[in-house]
């Protein structure tokens, strides 16, 4: 009982810098904090503006990063660790050759699509064609306004119907909820990959 005013007090603390720690975990990892943020808005824990605005900054910084490590640094890293990203020396080669012709459109796609998988290796990508960063700014800009309305509407409405299931099936539905979306994006972006290094 002597701790339960701290505890008060961290939690309130914690709660106070809620949109700072999504903005921090937007850097990290977007899509899947996306949906979660999307059944906390259901819950009313969080605020849609304030969970837009931090989720789209924090996805922006974490792409304007990797543009800069791929302007200044891509080719050496990926000859090196090309594997690790799924993305090898001679898919970068033919990326770089589809970026001056289409860079526009890969940016936009790859933001709605989630990177078809090698998210990273494309900003990457494009950082080492030196489009430019304003250019790339606006696209991504472009693309993240549609992906986290996309991911927000989806794990508002799964929030919705959790709480209309029956409390003995929660857990089921809940992992179900899960599975399902990440057995299916694995699937298309594995197809889309074998896709994107046959062009």
């Amino acid at each position: 009982m002597y701790f339960t005013p701290f505890i008060q007090s961290l939690i309130s603390l914690l709660y106070g810098f809620k949109y700072i720690a999504i903005f921090i975990g937007a850097v990290i990892e977007g899509p899947v904090l996306m949906i979660t943020c999307g059944f906390l808005i259901h819950t009313k824990f969080l605020d849609l503006i304030p969970t837009f605005v931090a989720l789209a900054l924090g996805d922006l910084f974490a792409d304007i990063v990797w543009y800069h490590i791929g302007y200044y640094f891509a080719e050496p890293i990926l000859k090196k660790h090309g594997h690790i990203l799924n993305f090898t020396p001679e898919i970068f080669e033919r990326s770089k050759k589809l970026f001056q012709k289409y860079h526009e459109r890969i940016l936009f796609f790859s933001k709605i699509t989630i990177g078809l998988g090698i998210s990273i290796a494309t900003l990457m990508t494009a950082g080492a064609t030196k489009i430019s960063l304003k250019k790339y700014i606006l696209l991504n800009g472009a693309g993240e306004i549609i992906l986290i309305s996309i991911m927000l509407t989806i794990g508002y409405f799964f929030g919705e119907a959790y709480y209309s299931v029956s409390d003995k099936f929660k857990l089921t539905f809940a992992i179900l909820g899960i599975c399902i979306p990440v057995t299916f994006i694995y699937f298309l972006t594995k197809y889309l990959k074998k896709k994107i290094a046959n062009i």
